[in-house]
């Protein structure tokens, strides 16, 4: 084939074959084809967008340029789930106890954090000896017995969407709505689930800015899963504040078993119950959402599926002691708390930002080769909405670097004190299959 009359089709807005598409994949990850072509392609693409039947040639291109995973000899329905990322976000060690407590496996590929996101491997390595890198065998051992198993990302996954987005990241097309789906799905269909749950972050603590946006994307990520004979439904929901009031490692494991155990923040337990009744009513296991979330809070209330995170952690290697005594386990050398300077109903500057205060106390990676303090992080004394006095306690700051005064300064800086209430809603919208 020749790249020229592929990229002439392309930005005269014309469809690919996936033949031409296949081609063109695995040329730039065999080094045949230049980054200045594939950026080239990558900007036609940002232009003319591509049509339903080239994303799905496009995202099924990626999957292959790499390993996949079957799940033959699990028993039951598989579910899988996955957020775009957002500040304070651990509803994957919530979501997955609940959807395991009524019978559906949840299996999950999951990666680090970088930058103001944390990632679920690194909340789950706060547990010494917990590991995400597991054979494939033992993935599905560890499905068949306790119901959920989560696996860290490796190189040999996508390695096309992997050096596709680095490209993208310096060219100016990341915004590109059919390559950020693709680049989802890709690494989503690498396990064959039955069902997918799909959260889309949307305001200043997410890529997506606005719901017009978010749908588009969201819409986009459902026809691939129709492509691929997979249930995909979608939640976009709201990253202007923190999910839940732990932002950290450790410090959210144990916000999740809180929260299984029936002593969780609202509006995570929103979330959670909501992407839990999803998959649920995906899986055929109640007919309609609300039946569903009213038997996800009985579950959260009986404290019922609080064992399986325990389990889960400990069939992978993990000490989940460390998290039941909490307080003995993860100290910092510092404790910071930050004051209300005056009264009023409280909501912040920046999630994005607070993502960020809490990378600089430690808990966060900006370089992929830093290290992270599990211990350190913000807990939110007090949260959006919430009315406070002069005084209160808005958050606590734990670290063991010395940096305090620059710390109090930035967290100072993304408290707002309104003189009114500025009601918002978590849950944006809901699409389902039926919907596109």
């Amino acid at each position: 084939m020749n790249f020229a009359n592929i990229i002439d089709k392309k930005k005269n807005n014309k469809e690919l074959t996936a033949e031409e598409i296949y081609w063109t994949v695995n040329s730039f990850v065999n080094n045949s084809l230049k980054d200045y072509q594939m950026s080239a392609f990558n900007m036609a693409v940002w232009f003319n967008g591509m049509t339903p039947t080239e994303i799905a040639s496009f995202t099924q291109a990626m999957i292959d340029s790499g390993i996949t995973y079957n799940l033959d000899g699990v028993d039951g329905l598989k579910a899988d789930k996955h957020s775009t990322g957002g500040v304070g976000d651990k509803t994957s060690l919530i979501f997955s106890p609940l959807v395991a407590k009524f019978g559906i496996k949840v299996a999950k590929l999951s990666g680090r954090g970088l930058g103001q996101t944390g990632g679920t491997i690194d909340k789950l390595e706060s547990c010494p000896g917990w590991t995400g890198e597991i054979s494939e065998t033992r993935f599905k051992e560890i499905l068949n017995t306790v119901g959920i198993s989560i696996m860290s990302q490796s190189s040999e996954i996508v390695p096309a969407d992997k050096k596709l987005y680095a490209l993208r990241d310096v060219t100016g097309t990341v915004d590109s709505i059919p390559l950020i789906a693709s680049s989802i799905m890709s690494k989503k269909l690498v396990i064959p689930a039955d069902s997918i749950i799909l959260d889309v972050k949307m305001g200043s603590g997410a890529f997506m800015k606005d719901l017009d946006n978010a749908i588009a994307l969201s819409k986009s990520m459902i026809t691939i899963g129709k492509e691929h004979k997979r249930n995909v439904s979608v939640m976009i929901t709201n990253m202007d504040k923190p999910l839940g009031r732990a932002i950290g490692n450790a410090i959210e494991v144990k916000e999740a078993w809180d929260t299984l155990n029936g002593n969780g923040p609202e509006d995570l337990i929103e979330l959670c119950v909501t992407a839990a009744g999803l998959t649920l009513v995906q899986n055929n296991v109640f007919k309609d959402l609300e039946t569903a979330k009213v038997e996800l809070n009985k579950v959260l209330q009986d404290k019922s599926a609080a064992h399986l995170l325990k389990d889960f952690i400990e069939a992978q290697n993990g000490d989940f002691n460390v998290i039941l005594d909490y307080e003995n386990n993860f100290k910092t050398k510092y404790t910071i708390q930050i004051l209300a300077q005056n009264d009023g109903y409280l909501s912040f500057a920046s999630a994005d930002q607070l993502g960020y205060l809490s990378m600089h106390l430690g808990a966060g990676r900006a370089t992929k080769e830093e290290s992270i303090d599990f211990a350190a992080g913000i807990y939110l004394n007090k949260t959006s909405n919430e009315f406070v006095k002069k005084g209160d306690v808005i958050m606590t700051l734990y670290t063991n670097r010395e940096d305090i005064d620059n710390f109090k300064q930035k967290a100072q800086e993304l408290i707002v004190l309104n003189k009114e209430l500025h009601q918002e809603e978590l849950i944006l919208k809901l699409l389902t299959n039926e919907d596109v």
